[in-house]
């Protein structure tokens, strides 16, 4: 009884953790049109998420002297270079093709087992990949000579990059007494990620002013200090918490399906609020991007030891280094778990 109830609470979680990441990206695009540069608006929203995060830091000050390298590698790569690539492609592209580009983030984690570990992968994991570039070609439309902005699309696949270096990151010293707490290690992120990004961003230069003002949200005004409001408190700071939580009660393959829910719930928000209809084939092509991140995950590698083969064909939940569960992490691709059923889970971008 006590298990069903954790499980539903579980998924219950991950559901709110895919609303709120899906629904960061429908927030900002409005700010960025007012005015705000997309690294400003990257800026205020990990900073401000930072600030929240202080308490949580502060009691897991352990880690700066036992994990620098780690929570440096994901203040730059799951943090700050995920957001400001991915804020960076909405000012260019629609909501929904941003966040599709970057479920290329699993398939990109095999090439890295495949070509850099030199480790070779399952068939289930190569049809994967396969279906999520074919997923990808339909939805920026290649046939039409790429009918979205070349650069844009660029910066999006940017951001998939940054989440596969997170994913290896995550992978190392799992199999240690002591792991690193994930809720310490999203606290640190935030922090480094926001002192990287005020080098970056510059918000001294910022204006103000905007902020103080009215956006544009699908044909409606609402003020620009509530859609910055939900940017942090829900998108980023809710976002991340229960994301982690709902990992530790679920299984990698039902947390895995619920993230992909992100990037409907992205897609339709931003067709609601928006107005950023997608076609057909583009519908299509985004349903083929989340099967193929799917089956990615649910074949991801296991730790080298005795020549494994990345990826698994078999129902059970892959494992990590040290024999536990690998988890879901940013954008719902895989990361390795940690002991105990705790698990980094590398909140999406999305934003």
């Amino acid at each position: 009884m006590h298990a069903s109830q954790g499980r539903s609470a579980g998924l219950g979680l991950a559901l709110a953790s895919a609303f709120a990441f899906g629904g960061s990206g429908v927030a900002a695009k409005p700010l960025i049109e007012a005015g705000l540069d997309p690294l400003h608006v990257v800026w205020l929203r990990v900073a401000g998420a930072a600030l929240v995060m202080l308490p949580v830091a502060w009691r897991h000050r352990d880690l700066l002297r036992r994990k620098p390298g780690l929570l440096v590698g994901f203040g730059l790569l799951a943090v700050a270079g995920v957001q400001a690539f991915y804020f960076a492609s909405l000012s260019r592209i629609p909501v929904g093709v941003a966040l599709l580009i970057e479920y290329l983030a699993p398939a990109l984690v095999l090439g890295w087992v495949r070509f850099v570990q030199r480790r070779p992968v399952t068939r289930a994991a190569a049809l994967g990949v396969v279906l999520a570039v074919g997923g990808l070609a339909c939805v920026v439309q290649v046939w039409s000579g790429l009918s979205f902005d070349l650069l844009g699309l660029l910066l999006a696949l940017a951001a998939a990059c940054c989440q596969v270096g997170y994913f290896v990151l995550s992978d190392q010293g799992t199999d240690e007494a002591e792991p690193a707490d994930p809720l310490g290690v999203i606290a640190y992120g935030l922090l480094i990620g926001a002192l990287v990004l005020t080098a970056v961003a510059r918000p001294w230069g910022m204006d103000t002013s905007i902020l103080a003002g009215r956006a544009d949200l699908g044909g409606s005004s609402v003020p620009a200090w509530l859609l910055l409001g939900w940017i942090v408190l829900i998108a980023t700071v809710l976002a991340y918490v229960t994301g982690v939580v709902s990992v530790r009660r679920l299984s990698p393959q039902v947390a895995g399906v619920v993230a992909c829910l992100e990037a409907v719930i992205a897609t339709v928000l931003a067709w609601v609020l928006l107005g950023e209809h997608l076609d057909a084939p583009q519908l299509l092509g985004g349903a083929l991007v989340l099967v193929g991140a799917f089956i990615a995950q649910s074949t991801a590698p296991k730790a080298a030891s005795g020549g494994p083969v990345a990826g698994s064909d078999g129902a059970n939940a892959p494992e990590g280094a040290d024999g536990t569960a690998a988890s879901t992490g940013p954008d719902g691709a895989v990361g390795a778990g940690t002991e105990g059923g705790e698990r980094l889970s590398a909140g999406r971008t999305t934003p």
